[in-house]
């Protein structure tokens, strides 16, 4: 079918008029309908204009010409398409909508108002339930110095006395029952994950009776506190006499001379060797100095067959009389001696060792150690007080009679974890200890525990309002540590693949208050700055603040074996009565009596309590929570810088490793200021870089470990033969990091 438009518009070129007629308008609507229908149908597509384009464009000049309403589209796709993509079309008639459109219309204005109506009920219903359940917290409250004083402000005297009190109304009973009451003052403070991790550990324990020293030219028999054995009675109920002993010595009876060595320095041994045979001798030994294991190390290479201990009264602070008392020491360099450098777990080959040395080791007090070398007691001069030495004219013998149990006993440790936000996968651990099989520590471990569960119960409060720190911390309560730090080397053995990468520090809780007269703050070298800055954070008036004098002499206690196999910095706090005397270091070594009067009388309003509460709060919290680990590289090249020029003198040409030394420093101080500081703006902190940077400071300190140290002696005394092994490599270290 063909339809030629010429035919219209030749009749519209005229102007007729019909035009305007009714009928022609109808008719011509026909006309559009019937072309639209033709157009659908099949086989059009060849439909061709005869003519219309030509014959518009020669009329385009007649402005009265409107033939739009009936102008079919030129398009074989058909008209409507044509008038859609014409924007400049405009139709001249109007139709009704398509009822599906108007269906459509319906139902979006129906799913409209249902959802309005929705809404407005969910406000209604939030508004009312708002008011009887209190919201959370919008958002975690930042990490700020505001945050500390909050936390800190709720570590109170009183609180920590109370807890104390409550610790000393358990009887003293085995390590299990004493660790599970310290388990459940943390559960019921809000501590959400505790644990109780048990070891089956080799433990050395005293016998039924006292060990005895007997004074061959008299025949007198002395205990070691120095008291005169009651030959009727061959049982002792004072516990403090059986725990005066050397756990893991070797036992049975020496008679042999006794010879004074003073402190047992390699000098002192040279000079006794030159004049004397030592071998099978009985040395008496004044504890100090250097480590104890070390000089039993020399003694025993030396030949000597028994050692008699004793602290110096001249070695002892003024404010303490320890002179008629008697002591315990650990032979065990650490963790259970049946399973030496590995956990002490089911199915683990143990070594059963009755004796960790061939010496009989025996503590006396000073009392007996003047009876023995015949000293008058008055050794007091014009205020100076006389160091003790046996006369070289003199020869004495002696009779030492050591006996003790080994036996395996259960060790419990609670740990406890509040999980960080930012860094839940580094830890910050805190450590105290707690009593272990009614050793002559008496119940001095309640004050520690008492120190760090006030500490938690002022945390938790702060974490039920919202808060968290970034990173994870770990509270510790350790069993065994008189007996060498059993409980914590055990736990650390067995996780020591996941310590090793996440421990990013250790603050210790080990024996805070030993004295009330000096503040004695202790830190490894990277965490010496905070430390000292802790203190002035804490002091309230000016005028009593404690002058910052932070020492990096080793510590004792549990920290042991996170600084020297680890390699985590430590920090601690602890208040002393300290003798300024060089001879004095190493006294801590010995574990005199502390009976539960003893707490309370150095400090009876628990303010010392509360002030190491405090500063060790405030050093877990920023190294928690800093983003940057508040830790200072240079502090480490300048205690080897020292170290080097206090143990190498000139007796050895250090010149190269000074120069070495001298070298790291400078590295250290471009370290710090090059990458640290511009990680401490925030506007230049990007998290990869943070991340990056702090675990080059978390393994900073690693790198000065030394992994066969002779006995007994830390990282401050081996500084110096580190850098003589290593010589020019040290200076490598912070390039490498670099």
């Amino acid at each position: 079918m063909a339809y030629h438009k010429v035919n219209a518009d030749q009749r519209a070129q005229g102007h007729s008029p019909y035009l305007d007629n009714d009928d022609l308008q109808a008719t011509a609507l026909e006309l559009e309908w019937d072309m639209e229908k033709e157009l659908e149908e099949p086989g059009f597509d060849h439909f061709r204009l005869d003519g219309a384009v030509q014959h518009h464009l020669g009329n385009s000049q007649s402005p009265d010409l409107d033939l739009e309403p009936i102008q079919p589209s030129a398009s074989p796709k058909g008209r409507f398409q044509r008038l859609q993509e014409d924007p400049d079309y405009i139709s001249h008639y109007t139709r009704q909508a398509p009822k599906n459109n108007r269906c459509n219309f319906f139902q979006i204005l129906k799913v409209f108002c249902t959802a309005l109506i929705v809404f407005i009920f969910g406000i209604v219903i939030g508004y009312y339930s708002g008011k009887k359940c209190p919201s959370p917290p919008a958002s975690p409250e930042p990490n700020n110095p505001h945050i500390y004083h909050e936390i800190l402000k709720e570590i109170k005297a009183e609180n920590i006395q109370q807890i104390y009190r409550d610790f000393l109304q358990f009887p003293r009973e085995d390590d299990v029952d004493t660790a599970m009451k310290i388990l459940g003052q943390w559960t019921s403070h809000g501590l959400e994950d505790v644990q109780l991790v048990n070891y089956s550990v080799l433990l050395d324990l005293p016998g039924s009776s006292s060990n005895t020293v007997t004074l061959k030219n008299s025949g007198e028999c002395f205990y070691p506190d120095g008291l005169q054995c009651n030959r009727g009675t061959k049982t002792l109920h004072s516990q403090d006499l059986l725990y005066s002993y050397a756990a893991y010595s070797a036992k049975g009876t020496l008679e042999a001379e006794l010879v004074d060595i003073q402190y047992g320095t390699i000098e002192d041994l040279i000079r006794i060797q030159a004049i004397t045979n030592v071998t099978k001798k009985i040395a008496l030994l004044k504890l100090g100095q250097s480590p104890l294991l070390y000089k039993l190390s020399l003694l025993e290479d030396a030949g000597f067959g028994g050692v008699l201990l004793y602290v110096d009264p001249c070695d002892l602070p003024k404010t303490t009389d320890l002179a008629d008392k008697a002591f315990m020491v650990s032979l065990n360099s650490g963790g259970d001696p049946s399973t030496p450098g590995y956990a002490s777990i089911d199915g683990s080959y143990r070594q059963h060792r009755l004796n960790l040395t061939t010496l009989l080791v025996q503590p006396i007090s000073a009392v007996l150690a003047k009876k023995l070398i015949s000293v008058p007691e008055n050794t007091v001069q014009k205020d100076r007080c006389v160091p003790l030495q046996l006369p070289s004219t003199e020869k004495k013998i002696i009779s030492l009679n050591i006996q003790s149990v080994t036996t395996y006993r259960t060790i419990s440790n609670v740990i406890g974890y509040l999980k960080g936000t930012v860094f839940p996968d580094r830890y910050v651990l805190i450590g105290s200890h707690h009593s272990s099989l009614n050793t002559s520590s008496g119940q001095e471990w309640a004050s520690s525990t008492a120190i760090i569960t006030a500490f938690i119960q002022a945390l938790m409060l702060k974490v039920k309002r919202g808060w968290r720190p970034d990173r994870t911390i770990v509270f510790c309560s350790w069993g065994g540590t008189s007996f060498g730090n059993v409980g914590s080397y055990e736990w650390a053995e067995d996780l020591k693949r996941v310590l090793q990468r996440n421990v990013v520090a250790y603050v210790s809780l080990h024996n805070p208050v030993r004295g009330n007269s000096t503040l004695h703050p202790i830190a490894s070298p990277s965490l010496q700055q905070l430390t000292a800055e802790s203190q002035s954070f804490n002091c309230v008036e000016k005028a009593k603040c404690p002058r910052s004098n932070v020492s990096s002499v080793q510590m004792q206690g549990d920290s042991d074996y996170f600084i020297n196999h680890l390699g985590v910095p430590a920090t601690q706090f602890s208040y002393e009565d300290i003798n300024k005397s060089e001879n004095s270091s190493f006294l801590s070594e010995a574990l005199f009596p502390v009976h539960a009067t003893k707490t309370e009388e150095l400090d009876p309003s628990f303010k010392l309590h509360e002030t190491i509460g405090k500063l060790t709060g405030h050093v877990t919290l920023q190294i928690a929570n800093e983003p940057v680990l508040p830790f200072n590289a240079l502090d480490i090249a300048l205690e080897v810088q020292n170290s080097l020029k206090v143990f190498i003198g000139d007796e050895v040409d250090a010149s190269q490793l000074l120069v070495v030394a001298s070298q790291l420093r400078d590295t250290a101080e471009l370290f710090q200021s090059d990458e640290m500081r511009p990680a401490n703006d925030p506007k230049e902190r990007a998290p990869i870089r943070v991340r990056m940077l702090n675990d080059v400071l978390q393994s900073l300190e690693k790198s000065f470990l030394v992994q066969q140290a002779p006995p007994g002696l830390y990282r401050r005394w081996v500084a110096a033969y580190l850098c003589l092994s290593t010589k020019g490599k040290l200076i490598y270290l912070f390039y490498n990091f670099l």
